[in-house]
């Protein structure tokens, strides 16, 4: 079976950026969940859950105090065990198996929240399929992930020549390809927002290259107020089922 490929021309190759504007991820996401029935993907925040705790930022523990009702899925195991040890309703589950999703039986939700996860997947798309076992009739999938256009990276790039990811990432989006994906795997994109993530400490950071990071998501922010979104290094975006 072939498929024909349109030509392109240069013109096409740029895409207007929907107007939109630098929010709290967490308080924003947590006013998204209030009073909704939710299933978080990727709750367990691998790798970073004993520092979100002592913190007092692990996601899920916020959205647990405004939904209500809350079902966390993740492939970490340690991370569910501790939750359900905790008395949070959890599922070890592979999400890009549509068939594995489905046979957990869950009651769809009004939001299926998709925390920084897609970036850590090797087949994005048929993770997508796979939400829309869990999307209630006219909910809304919230996928939140780094900004591949972030200011972050390009500085680093630049100044020192390394790259800042998360050791287990795979693949970065920008707004356009992630809508792009999420239109091809049958979801309508609704909205999108911005935000500037959180610096973690870090025992071996000097006090210059903390202070640079920090005048760079300052920076973020400051483009934010001018129109300019799209330069802060995470990156929202909402869907319905098309």
């Amino acid at each position: 079976m072939s498929t024909e490929i349109p030509e392109y021309g240069q013109d096409e190759m740029a895409h207007p950026l929907p107007r939109t504007n630098i929010v709290d991820r967490v308080e924003w996401l947590v006013e998204q969940c209030r009073g909704k029935r939710v299933i978080h993907v990727g709750f367990a925040d691998a790798g970073f859950r004993e520092e979100q705790g002592r913190a007092g930022s692990w996601l899920h523990g916020h959205i647990d105090n405004v939904a209500t009702s809350l079902v966390g899925l993740d492939f970490d195991g340690p991370g569910v065990a501790a939750a359900v040890d905790g008395g949070y309703e959890a599922h070890l589950v592979d999400c890009t198996d549509t068939a594995a999703v489905a046979a957990l039986g869950l009651e769809p939700a009004d939001i299926v929240l998709a925390g920084e996860v897609i970036e850590h997947l090797g087949a994005p798309g048929p993770f997508l399929e796979a939400m829309a076992q869990l999307s209630a009739p006219g909910g809304t999938l919230i996928v939140t992930t780094p900004n591949a256009y972030g200011l972050v990276n390009v500085v680093a790039n630049i100044t020192r020549r390394v790259e800042v990811n998360h050791p287990d990432h795979v693949v970065m989006f920008t707004w356009r390809t992630l809508t792009q994906l999420m239109q091809r795997e049958g979801w309508k994109p609704t909205g999108s927002v911005t935000y500037v993530p959180t610096v973690r400490d870090r025992g071996d950071r000097s006090r210059l290259e903390s202070l640079a990071v920090r005048l760079v998501l300052g920076l973020e922010r400051l483009l934010g107020k001018l129109g300019r979104p799209y330069s802060a290094d995470g990156l929202v975006v909402t869907a319905v089922r098309d």
